[in-house]
C-alpha cells in the first residue's frame, strides 16, 4: 500500500474514504497512490451537499459578477500550480512531462474566460402583445451537475464543464476517472483557496457500477455532462431516464486527416505525427486515419514512418522523452489484439506494432503505422485510443471525402491542401464538429468543440456552453391599474 493516499472533496471538506483502491504509475506497472473509492453513500452526500449550496447559503445569494471573480482566481491558482498537477498527472496517467506541463498551464485560461463571462450572460425583454404586460426572460442555473471526466486531458475536461457551469450558477459533482484521478484530487485543493463555499464544487472519483452509476441517475441531479467512449455513454443515458436530467456527451472518434499533393508535405507531416502520437494516441481528437493522396502516398509515408522511428519513448518525468506509455496494462492489450487481427486482414506494417525493446517495465507500446486497402480493418474502424495510425490512399477530393465520412463518429478532422478552394470545399463537405485546416489539435476557451454521430452531443466551450447550464424563467408584469375583471361576468 503506497504511502500517498487522496481523498475525495465533499461540501468544502476532504472526507476519508470507507474504501480505496491503489492507483497504478503507467510508466512502471506498481501501486504509486492510494485513491478513494467513493461509496453510494459518499455520492449522496455529495449531490445533497451541492443542492443545498444551488438553494440556499453564500453560492446561492452570490452575484454574478462575484462567481466570476472566483473562476478568475481559480484560473490563476491553475496557472500558479500547473508544476504541480504536471507531475501529478505525469505520475498517475503516464503523459509525458512537458505535454502535461503545457496544457495545464493553457487551462487557466479557460477558467479566466468563464469568469469574464459570468456577469455578460443576459436575460430579455419582450415585446409582448398584450398592452398592459411586460415580459422579461431570465437565465437561471439548471440545477446540480454531475459532471463525469475521462483520465487524459482531465484538468481540461473538467474545465470545460466547471467553468460554463459555475459561470452559470450552478453547482457541481464532478467524478474523475479511477484511471489516474490524482490531479483532479489534488485541484480541489485549490477550489477550496480560491474560495467557493461548501457545496458549490465536490470532487470525487471511484467506480462505475455504483459510484458512477448513482451519481448520473440520482434525482436531485438536473444535468449531465460526460466525456468518454460510447458504451459508457449509453449506460449514462439509460441512467438519465431515472432522472430526465439534460445530457452532453462528448465521446471522442476515429478522425481523419486528408493530405492532398498539394500540400506542405513537411508541415503536413508533422501535424500528422502530433496528432496520432502525441499523448501516446490517448486523445479524443487523435488523428488516427490518414488519407493520403496516391500519387505521394508512398512518398508521405516513408517520411512518416522515419519521424516515428526517430520518437523518443522513455520516463515520462524525462524533459527530453516525445511519448510515454499507454495509461493501462487493458489498453495495451486492446491495441495488441487489434493491431495483429489487422495485419492478419492484410494490413501492411509500415512501422511498430510491437513493444518497445528495453521497455519491459510499464505499458509502453510503439508509434505504429498500418497501410490498408480500405476501411474494412479494426484498426480503421475502431477508435483505439493509442499510437496507431491507419493510411489509406485516394485518388479524387471526392473520393476522400466519402472515405473521411464513412465512419459513424465524427468528431474532428484535418485538411492539409494549399488549394483554397478544396479547402473551403473540404471543410463545408466533411461531417465533423471541428477541422483543422493546414494545423491541427488547436483548442481555444472561445470556440465551441463537440460532434457528430458516435461522437457526441451538444458542444462545449464558447460563450453559448453557459447558456447550455441555464434554463428560461420567463416572467409576467401586468401593469394596468385596472382590476382583473370577473372571468365569468360576461360584458
Amino acid at each position: 500500500m503506497s504511502s500517498t493516499a487522496f481523498r475525495n472533496y465533499i461540501d468544502g471538506q476532504f472526507s476519508e474514504p470507507a474504501s480505496t483502491f491503489d492507483s497504478i504509475d503507467p510508466s512502471t506497472g506498481l501501486p504509486w497512490a492510494t485513491m478513494p473509492a467513493a461509496s453510494i453513500a459518499d455520492v449522496d452526500r455529495a449531490v445533497e451537499a451541492a443542492h443545498r449550496a444551488l438553494r440556499s447559503g453564500p453560492w446561492a445569494a452570490m452575484t454574478a459578477t462575484a462567481r466570476g471573480k472566483l473562476l478568475v482566481k481559480l484560473g490563476d491558482l491553475v496557472a500558479a500550480n500547473a508544476g504541480r498537477l504536471a507531475e501529478l498527472e505525469m505520475r498517475d496517467t503516464g503523459k509525458i512531462i512537458r505535454e502535461t506541463r503545457a496544457q495545464i498551464a493553457y487551462v487557466g485560461d479557460y477558467y479566466r474566460y468563464y469568469g469574464g463571462l459570468a456577469d455578460k450572460h443576459e436575460g430579455a425583454f419582450i415585446p409582448i402583445d398584450k398592452p398592459d404586460m411586460e415580459v422579461t426572460v431570465r437565465p437561471e442555473p439548471i440545477g446540480v451537475v454531475a459532471a463525469v471526466v475521462p483520465w487524459n486531458s482531465q484538468l481540461f475536461l473538467s474545465a470545460v464543464k466547471l467553468g460554463p457551469a459555475l459561470a452559470a450558477g450552478c453547482t457541481v459533482v464532478l467524478k474523475a476517472s479511477e484511471d489516474g484521478p490524482a490531479p483532479l484530487l489534488a485541484f480541489a485543493e485549490l477550489v477550496s483557496e480560491a474560495g467557493f463555499p461548501a457545496g458549490a464544487v465536490n470532487i470525487i472519483t471511484g467506480f462505475g457500477h455504483d459510484c458512477g452509476h448513482r451519481l448520473t441517475s440520482h434525482p436531485l441531479v438536473a444535468r449531465v455532462a460526460f466525456t468518454g467512449g460510447p458504451s459508457t455513454a449509453r449506460r449514462i443515458v439509460a441512467n438519465t431516464a431515472e432522472n430526465l436530467a439534460y445530457t452532453t456527451l462528448e465521446l471522442g472518434g476515429k478522425s481523419p486527416v486528408v493530405v492532398f499533393a498539394d500540400a506542405d508535405l513537411d508541415s503536413a507531416a508533422n501535424a500528422v505525427v502530433a496528432g496520432i502520437f502525441a499523448a501516446t494516441g490517448q486523445s479524443c481528437v487523435a488523428g488516427s486515419r490518414l488519407l493520403v493522396e496516391r500519387s505521394i502516398k508512398d512518398d508521405f509515408l516513408a517520411r512518416l514512418k522515419r519521424k516515428a522511428e526517430a520518437i523518443v519513448i522513455g520516463d515520462p518525468q524525462d524533459p527530453a522523452t516525445e511519448m510515454g506509455p499507454l495509461a493501462t496494462s487493458r489498453q495495451r492489450e486492446r491495441i495488441e489484439a487489434i493491431v495483429a487481427e489487422s495485419v492478419a486482414a492484410g494490413g501492411r506494417l509500415v512501422t511498430g506494432g510491437a513493444r518497445p525493446v528495453g521497455k519491459a517495465d510499464g505499458y509502453y507500446y510503439a508509434p505504429t503505422i498500418i497501410e490498408a486497402q480500405d476501411q474494412a480493418l479494426a484498426c480503421v474502424r475502431e477508435e483505439l485510443f493509442g499510437p496507431v495510425l491507419s493510411a489509406i490512399a485516394f485518388d479524387s477530393e471526392a473520393e476522400a471525402l466519402a472515405l473521411a465520412n464513412d465512419t459513424p463518429f465524427g468528431l474532428a478532422s484535418g485538411v492539409f491542401t494549399s488549394n483554397l478552394a478544396k479547402a473551403h470545399r473540404m471543410a463545408r463537405g466533411v461531417h465533423a464538429g471541428v477541422v483543422w485546416v493546414n494545423t491541427y489539435r488547436a483548442v481555444s476557451p472561445l470556440v465551441p468543440f463537440g460532434g457528430y454521430g458516435l461522437s457526441g452531443l451538444g458542444r462545449e466551450g464558447g460563450l453559448d456552453a453557459i447558456r447550455d447550464y441555464t434554463r428560461s424563467k420567463s416572467v409576467w408584469i401586468r401593469t394596468s391599474d385596472d382590476p382583473i375583471p370577473d372571468p365569468f361576468v360576461m360584458r
